[in-house]
Formats: structure tokens, sequence, C-alpha cells
């Protein structure tokens, strides 16, 4: 193992703080490293395992599919991508389905789309997005351009222009920016790099109301949110507030790359040959296999039993700390030790967990998880961050 890290060590680009485990296989919800110890999963490859490594039909879909086509160009129609964009309109609400590799490309045609939109409507002067502070919507350019922490951005300016920023769960903070030259509004329903910060009700009725009344384009960034990692299929169905928008990636593939843009007839139209495009999106092998996770989760005992499971993990979770923030399998824990060394503390103990903003620690296993394996992951975590506090006291 420690030759492999030495190599990654000397090969890879430095963009990732890695830690010491190589891992090589999977099997029974378990990740095992090249030494052959197993991990319990609380992090599920930062929220895109969502089916976990045991899938029989998912691992059936993606062999019988590489048997059939890899890829073929845009250029012309393949079956599986036309297969979930139906199936994606039909479970949404929404009405045209754009194809990406990832999460931050579905925000960059968002953000393309907000302002040809804006354009073909009113002239090339309204190009103002509203974003929120703490927020995090990729690392390309113009995702970064949206970005609400400055650590991301640092030695990367100028980004794309025209962004301003305001307080998450703060309506009247957002109605101070809002002006003739304001095309969209991105928020996510729940920050989850910032800190696993769930918005208000209220809040996203407010931004609905305020899209309406200034005939502004809504997108919700629910890269980590969307397919049923709340409990609902997509974020927004727990607010009761349905945007023009939705950008989804991580889960929607369940470890194939995929991302996708949602959007209403009104918005999508904007969008004609040549005015954005893709080599890869969308192509027959990550669209098949994206149709068998969307079919798979979109059952309502499957979702039930996620919404169950995450309240079980929560209940579990209130004696480590004063506040649990998220829903269903997205928790975070507020911690008064460095969310950094218990990540690591965890690691070493054979638990895997995430990160996020200054002091949360952050849950989003398999949403296939079981109580059992969440009762073993809990036991470590339980025992690493008691130890932390005493060491902090």
């Amino acid at each position: 193992m420690q030759d492999l890290i030495n190599q990654g060590q000397k090969y890879l680009f430095n963009t990732y703080k890695h830690y010491n485990v190589v891992f090589e296989s999977a099997k029974n919800g378990m990740l095992i490293d090249t030494k052959g110890r197993k991990y319990i999963d609380f992090g599920a490859g930062i929220a895109v395992n969502s089916l976990g490594y045991d899938d029989k039909g998912l691992k059936n879909t993606i062999k019988s599919q590489a048997d059939k086509l890899l890829h073929c160009s845009n250029l012309y129609y393949n079956a599986p991508q036309i297969a979930l964009a139906k199936k994606l309109v039909e479970i949404s609400d929404f009405d045209r389905v754009f194809f990406a590799n990832s999460g931050t490309e579905a925000n960059e045609a968002a953000i393309k789309l907000a302002k040809i939109w804006a354009k073909d409507f009113s002239g090339n002067n309204r190009t103002k997005i509203i974003a929120f502070k703490n927020s995090f919507h990729g690392r390309t350019c113009g995702s970064l351009s949206i970005t609400g922490q400055p650590k991301y951005k640092e030695g990367f300016g100028p980004l794309v222009e025209d962004v301003e920023f305001a307080d998450f769960n703060d309506i009247e903070s957002v109605k101070k920016l809002i002006d003739e030259r304001t095309c969209a509004i991105f928020a996510e329903p729940i920050q989850g790099e910032g800190g696993v910060i769930e918005a208000k009700p209220e809040f996203l009725k407010g931004l609905r109301q305020l899209c309406d009344e200034n005939n502004i384009m809504l997108v919700f960034d629910e890269v980590q949110t969307g397919i049923g990692r709340t409990g609902k299929l997509f974020a927004y169905q727990n607010f009761d507030v349905i945007p023009d928008a939705v950008t989804l990636a991580k889960g929607l593939g369940s470890g194939v790359p995929i991302g996708a843009l949602l959007a209403k007839e009104k918005f999508a139209k904007a969008f004609v040959p040549s005015s954005h495009g893709t080599t890869f999106g969308g192509n027959p092998f990550v669209t098949a296999v994206a149709l068998y996770v969307i079919e798979r989760i979109n059952d309502s005992d499957f979702l039930k039993k996620v919404s169950e499971n995450g309240e079980y993990l929560k209940n579990k979770l209130t004696g480590l700390s004063k506040e649990i923030k998220g829903r269903g399998l997205m928790l975070g824990i507020a911690v008064d030790a460095k969310p950094a060394e218990i990540v690591e503390k965890a690691l070493e103990e054979g638990l895997l967990i995430l990160s996020a903003g200054e002091n949360v620690i952050r849950l989003v296993p398999p949403l296939t998880i079981e109580k059992e394996t969440i009762d073993r992951g809990f036991e470590i975590l339980e025992k690493i961050i008691n130890q932390q506090l005493r060491k902090g006291n």
C-alpha cells in the first residue's frame, strides 16, 4: 500500500489532501483496502454511491450496456438517453433535460441557460446572478463564480462577473440585491459543503415569490440533495417549492459520472443548436445506468426506508452534539473539536466520514445502508467524538 501511495504522490497532481489508504474493492457494503482491511462507509464517495456497492441490478446493467454500446456522439439519438430523459420529466416538475458529466457542468449549463434566456427576454443588460454566502456549486470558473466561499476562489480570479451574494435564509438580503439586471437566483435546498445548513421553508417560498414577481429564473442546485438523499426523490419536494430548473449529479449515477440540468419549457427553449453542448454527456452507457438507479430509488418503499434510517441515525446522534442538522441520509453534526481530526481518527478506526464547513461532521452514507451498519458506525463515531471532546477539555 505504501508503495502505491508513494507513486500517487509522485505522479498525481497534488489537488487533494489524500489520506494514507488505497481502496481496491467493496463487499457487503464495506470498502476494502489493498491490505484487506474493511471500512464502514458513511461518506458514499461524497454522496455518490447511492445504491452502495452490492446492487446486482446495477452491476448487471453496467455489464449489459457495455456489451451493447458505450458511446456515440450527441449528433445522434441513443435509446437509453431518451428513456432517462423521459423518466426524469415524468417524475419531476420539469419539461426538458440536458445531460452533462458532473455537478459543476450541470451548474455551468444552468448559468448559460439563465443568461441566454434573459437575453432573449430583455436584452444584454440582464446578466446578474444572485447566489448565497457559504454555498458551493462546483470548481469550474463559472460554477466557482457563484460559490459563496472565498477559500475556493483564491488565486483563480477574475471569475465570471455580475454575481452578488445574499445571506442564506435571509429573504430581506435577497430583496436588496434584486434589480432590473437580475436574471437568476441559485440556491441549494441544503448547503452541503457549507456545513449541512437546511433552508427554511418560508425562505424558499420567498425566493419563489420574488422570482415570480420579477421574472427571474430560480435554480436549485440538487447535486448533493437530489435522487433520494433527503427521503424524497428531489429535496425541493420537502418544501413545496418548485424551482424553474434543478441541477443533478452525484447519486444519479451511483458511481458512474453523470450530471443533468432539468428545466421548465419556458426556460429550456432558450437553448437551441450550438447554444451549449458536451462530448460525453448523456452517452448510452451512463444514461442506461442512471435509468436503473432512478427506477430503483423512485420507489415509495425505498424512499420510506431512507427517511426511516435517516431518523434512526439522527436520533442516535442527538447525544453527541447540541446541533444535529439535515434530513434523510444527509446529516451534519456540529462539533467543538476540529472536524479534520475526527475524520482522520475515524479512518484509523475503520469508519469513513466527511467534514463540512468550519465545525461540522457530514454523514452521507449509501441510501441502502442497514440499521446494523448504522449501529456499528455510530459506535465508532461516538467513541471518537467523546475522545476528542475529552482531549479538548
